[in-house]
Parts: structure tokens; sequence; C-alpha cells
């Protein structure tokens, strides 16, 4: 894994991009770096702040739990579990409970036993959507326990 330790201005185009998207305030940064995982995509680390960025997406990184907290969820039954652990998008049938949240919106997923962060991924329609409807494909998973980057970012060293 290629990592890097990049540029002043690359760190703010990305804290603006992750700005714009999470919606949350982060802390200042100054030593971005980020690791090359496959041609999908990298994984961002720096002073409390894990991510992973997907094309022109940056998602939360699973095991950051005080901001992933910070971000609307969908918690989902125990019969979700393992297939959203092997990357299945979020179906409104498995889906439990849910807070707030817009179509295109980055959601959480969490399990409903032990309240743990499953995935993260993007919202294909609105809690007043899902909240209408029985069925239908309601996360995008992008991003998932023992995933690529989940596993890559073992060898991370800090």
């Amino acid at each position: 894994m290629k990592s890097n330790l990049i540029s002043k201005s690359e760190t703010s185009k990305i804290l603006e991009q992750i700005n714009s998207q999470w919606k949350i305030e982060l802390p200042k940064q100054k030593n971005i770096k980020t690791h090359e995982v496959d041609e999908k995509g990298i994984i961002i680390t720096g002073n409390g702040i894990t991510a992973v960025k997907i094309g022109d997406d940056i998602l939360p990184f699973l095991d950051d739990i005080p901001i992933l907290e910070k971000f609307p969820y969908v918690t989902v039954d125990m019969g979700a579990i393992k297939f959203v652990c092997k990357g299945a998008n979020v179906m409104r049938p498995g889906i439990t409970k849910f807070s707030d949240f817009e179509s295109g919106e980055i959601v959480c997923v969490i399990e409903e036993s032990q309240k743990k962060f499953l995935a993260v991924g993007k919202a294909k329609m609105s809690s007043k959507e899902l909240d209408e409807t029985s069925k239908g494909e309601v996360i995008k998973n992008m991003h998932y326990v023992s995933d690529n980057f989940w596993e890559s970012k073992k060898e991370i060293k800090y």
C-alpha cells in the first residue's frame, strides 16, 4: 500500500469536500495522509479523523465511532447483518429503526443488538419516503466491516 503525506492545498481541498458532504465541523488538520488501497479508493488519515474516499464520495471510516455517531443512521435486524457485512445494499424490510435523512446523504448502518456500526453508505431515498414504503433499496452500501478498506487499514502505521 502506497502512503503519501499530502500538500497543504490538497489537504484543504479534501477538508472542503468532507465539510460539504458530512455537514459536521472537523478539528483543524495539518498532516493528512492518503493510503492507496486499490483503483477504487483511498484511506485518508489525519489528526482524529479517518475516512474512505471512493470516487467523489468521502465516507467516515467504520472504526471512527465519535464521528460516525454524528451521522444519520438506520438500524437493521439480525437477519440483515451477514448480508450487509458482505457488501449488500440495505433493503427496507431489514430496517427496524432510523433517524431523519435526505436522499443522497451519508448514512450509517447499525445492528440492533450490540449497536455496532456495520456499514456506511448513501441514502437512495429520504427517511420520509422510507416511512411510507415496505420494500426497496434504502442505502447503497459503500464501506462495510471486512471490506478492502477495513482490511487494508490494519496495515497502516501512524
